[in-house]
């Protein structure tokens, strides 16, 4: 059994390395670098499994999950300058990569009882976050949007047929979506910046293959590969991987599409 355990904490950090220049670090860091500290409103959520103890029906005690978090992650972490006050980040990068590996291996012994830290996640912003699990491989979730509009309909099928199987996602003029894009990218954090890649160079390229591309347009009018594909949700977040994978500066490891609150899809190349 998996238990899920979300806290929060505000720190403050920066992008600069001290031994090097104002050059150096631009170039390692990009629009970050700076020399002057900011803050994010961190949320963190900590993964752990276990066996449910047939006594009392949990895996652990939620309050001896939240006393370890609370002394070993908030209370240092919480209102600090992460790189001149915890330990853990002397000479090293402040990265959200960085952060949620140190969060994984303080963590680690010191879990209540005999369970298992499975994945630990940790949201920047709500358009950043990343997950960690035993390994150095981090995954990396960058979080777009865009709207497009699309009809459901099949060339092959009559009209009643389509109506029958799409009912008012058929409609003649289309229907819009405010579609929500997350885009997981896997790699080992570069021992200078933390990071597993520039995000800068991901954003663009998310923006020129999908989100520019795609945003206020009608799918079936305006996108040539839709010309001859139905689409749906499912055909649209297959598209999307085609369009990103190999083109990113690290590699891609899931899309997923949220249609509405309700219709979410993801891919990570099964048919490939």
């Amino acid at each position: 059994m998996k238990l899920t355990r979300q806290v929060a904490f505000s720190g403050g950090h920066r992008y600069w390395l001290a031994d090097l220049s104002e050059a150096e670090n631009k170039a390692l860091f990009g629009a970050w670098a700076s020399p002057y500290n900011h803050g994010h409103n961190y949320v963190l959520e900590v993964t752990v499994s276990g066996r449910v103890d047939d006594r009392h029906g949990m895996v652990v005690n939620i309050k001896d999950i939240d006393a370890v978090l609370k002394e070993r992650v908030v209370s240092r972490f919480d209102q600090k300058s992460l790189n001149d006050e915890v330990p853990e980040f002397a000479g090293r990068s402040t990265s959200s990569e960085s952060i949620a590996l140190a969060i994984r291996d303080i963590l680690k012994p010191s879990l209540p009882g005999e369970v298992r830290l499975e994945n630990v996640r940790l949201y920047e912003n709500p358009l950043l976050y990343v997950d960690v699990g035993d390994s150095e491989e981090v995954l990396l979730t960058r979080v777009y949007e865009f709207s497009a509009s699309h009809r459901l309909d099949v060339a092959g099928m009559t009209s009643e047929e389509n109506i029958e199987l799409f009912g008012k996602c058929n409609n003649m003029a289309g229907h819009g979506h405010n579609y929500v894009l997350e885009v997981t990218v896997s790699g080992v954090p570069d021992s200078r910046t933390g990071m597993i890649a520039d995000l800068g160079e991901i954003d663009g390229v998310v923006h020129a293959e999908v989100v520019d591309r795609y945003d206020h347009k009608h799918l079936n009018v305006d996108i040539a590969e839709f010309e001859t594909l139905n689409p749906t949700t499912e055909v649209l977040t297959r598209m999307i991987w085609q369009r990103l994978d190999g083109k990113l500066p690290v590699k891609l490891h899931k899309v997923l599409v949220r249609e509405t609150a309700r219709n979410i899809f993801e891919y990570s190349g099964e048919d490939e």
